[in-house]
């Protein structure tokens, strides 16, 4: 069997599974396998086949244009459903666990992986725990959707896993730059002006792609201009010209991304349900892919380069730092214990994790890369497992504790 065939064949694999989960979705759903589980375990499967058909080459830039995609679509979609009105009546847990508890969970996580692995350096250390912070809802999905679960806590999971891949991006930038200078022969003239260029002008890029288009979009449904079916090229093609302009401009366009999508869903005036109905299709497409090769190409070689260190980080980050930093930014809430020990442990590592390893590992040149590779790997692999499997019975828990 020749080359050409032999990938074609995986293509075709990779598709019928496209099709077989689609189709049973609702199956899938009352069970207690995830979309994730699912396609994780299938690249997992596929990583030797997809290797051995695939150049290196063609592997490569396929993942980091996925990884680059779906970051952009993911940051706009979800901070366009953050409504600044409605976060008025119910904004103090996720503003606790946004404004205090991310920092806190960068800081604790920097601390436990520096003390595990010092010889890394603070600037890995920092970079791994950016990396780990961002939380992403879909791994349990059921809890946000569950009406065991009560509306505060379902709220407030949504709000800061919506949020908190945008507000962690700061961070994992500074931590990139810092390993990145750490390399022995590092050019480091201006390194501190272009970040401070990339942190500012990125948001101010998201600012007037996110309100002109909002702006023009209210007067074509106004006049009755803009056809249903177009409103979804309008969403994909505002998420791309905020992250092309930033990067014209030198500022970060996946901060960009960001605070436009914000910007629109709080100027858009009329409904904003095409894009939740775009991302529940064509993006789904994007998740899929995502998780499937996560599974094929990233787990493989972080498996290969895991040791003892590694999974205790992977350990520490799901249990300690996630759940310890959360708990302490809910004291003085008025929270029960269990309420705090369900939104801290439903923080499941995912999508963003994977993405912003992929990209600063392809984009920065640091020491320590197949360490960060394995963290990573290992506790998004960890997470799609654990918060999968025990969403659905932890979401009865919750909801039977709080009916007692």
């Amino acid at each position: 069997m020749n080359q050409d065939m032999h990938f074609d064949l995986v293509v075709l694999a990779i598709l019928l599974a496209f099709i077989a989960y689609s189709l049973l979705t609702r199956a899938v759903e009352r069970s207690l396998l995830t979309l994730p589980i699912i396609f994780m375990c299938l690249g997992y499967v596929l990583s030797e086949p997809l290797r051995t058909a695939a150049p290196p080459e063609v592997l490569h830039e396929g993942k980091r244009l996925l990884a680059e995609i779906t970051l952009v679509l993911v940051l706009f979609s979800d901070a366009s459903h953050v409504r600044f009105s409605q976060m008025k009546q119910s904004w103090r847990l996720p503003a606790r666990m946004l404004v205090i508890g991310l920092p806190l969970s960068v800081a604790l996580g920097t601390l436990v992986t520096w003390l595990i692995s010092p010889e890394g350096g603070i600037a890995m250390a920092l970079l791994t725990a950016a990396v780990l912070t961002p939380t992403d809802a879909a791994l349990g999905q059921s809890v946000v959707t569950s009406a065991n679960v009560p509306e505060k806590l379902s709220e407030t999971i949504n709000v800061e896993s919506g949020l908190n891949d945008g507000l962690v991006l700061p961070f994992v930038l500074l931590g990139a730059i810092l390993a990145s200078a750490g390399m022995v022969g590092a050019d480091t003239g201006g390194l501190a002006l272009n970040a401070v260029l990339q942190i500012v002008l990125g948001p101010l890029a998201g600012i007037v792609t996110g309100w002109v288009v909002a702006r023009l979009m209210d007067v074509a449904q106004a006049r009755r201009l803009i056809a249903a079916s177009a409103e979804g090229v309008v969403f994909l093609a505002a998420a791309f010209a905020a992250y092309v302009l930033a990067s014209a401009i030198g500022g970060n366009g996946f901060i960009a991304a960001f605070v436009a999508g914000m910007i629109f869903g709080n100027s858009y005036k009329h409904n904003i349900r095409f894009v939740r109905e775009f991302m529940e299709g064509a993006g789904l497409l994007l998740t899929m892919s995502s998780f499937l090769v996560f599974g094929a190409l990233l787990l493989p070689d972080g498996l290969a380069h895991a040791s003892i260190k590694t999974v205790v980080i992977a350990v520490m980050f799901l249990t300690v730092v996630r759940v310890g930093a959360i708990w302490l930014s809910l004291a003085g809430s008025g929270l029960k214990p269990r309420e705090k020990l369900f939104l801290g442990w439903f923080g499941p590592r995912g999508l963003a994790s994977i993405l912003f390893t992929l990209l600063i590992i392809d984009t920065y040149d640091f020491a320590n890369e197949a360490e960060l590779l394995a963290c990573v790997s290992i506790t998004v692999a960890l997470s799609i497992l654990v918060h999968g499997l025990s969403s659905t019975p932890l979401a009865r828990w919750i909801g039977k504790a709080d009916d007692s």
